[in-house]
């Protein structure tokens, strides 16, 4: 799997913030899936010191059945700079993707889409680079202020930034922390919500990511085994 759109990695973070407001330009919060959405991919990182760890896991939309693992190891290339993580995450993440031999109808990244102070976090970037409908499903907030959701699941409240609806806070599950659901690229906030609730089950986190959070640890610590059927059975 190949992205549609390039650009160079090397840059300084006056170049990186230059860059997401450009490409940030690209980005549509218009609803554009295919009908039927028939899989989805969740991705999450991990680090060490000197590493950066991708999982890409591919789930069928209807079951949630895992159908392809795939993940990748490189060094880090970028400084952490708060709101420039997307330098940081996706060449590893495009490194997994490289091995992906299904291109998913909808991605949920594990951190922010439109909920970014220049609107373009790392489901953005993964969104325009693969053109492709992609979900940020974070598990704290960046920007933006919200009311407390109802402490039952499926209640949410509109996050705000700057006068402009940038997500939601979306409870996932009764009494538990809630998420923070943004558009990346080619969906809607509404749109969004509808797939973090269908794809979650038993836990807090969407089956996507859930998954690709604990394939990216295991990677981490070097126990990876049997990973295929231990997400089968998860």
């Amino acid at each position: 799997m190949q992205p549609v759109q390039s650009h160079p990695w090397t840059l300084s973070a006056e170049e990186a913030i230059a860059l997401q407001r450009k490409l940030a330009t690209l980005v549509s919060t218009e609803d554009d899936l295919p009908d039927p959405v028939q899989t989805v991919a969740g991705i999450d990182l991990a680090y060490n010191d000197k590493q950066a760890f991708a999982a890409v896991v591919l789930l069928e939309a209807s079951t949630c059945k895992v159908q392809q693992v795939v993940s990748a190891e490189i060094p880090v290339q970028f400084p952490y700079v708060p709101g420039l993580l997307s330098f940081r995450e996706v060449p590893a993440i495009m490194r997994a993707l490289e091995k992906q031999s299904v291109r998913p109808d909808l991605i949920v990244c594990d951190g922010q889409g439109i909920a970014h102070p220049r609107r373009f976090g790392i489901a953005c970037h993964v969104g325009v680079l693969y053109d492709l409908p992609t979900i940020g499903c974070a598990k704290s907030r960046l920007i933006g202020k919200a009311d407390d959701p109802a402490p039952t699941k499926g209640s949410y409240s509109e996050l705000v930034y700057k006068r402009e609806v940038v997500g939601a806070v979306l409870r996932t599950r009764d009494n538990v922390n809630p998420l923070y659901i943004s558009p990346g690229h080619r969906i809607s906030v509404r749109t969004a919500l509808h797939w973090i609730l269908k794809l979650t089950t038993r836990y807090r986190l969407p089956e996507p990511t859930r998954l690709a959070d604990q394939l990216v640890g295991q990677i981490k610590r070097k126990t990876i085994g049997s990973l295929f059927a231990d997400l089968n059975e998860a």
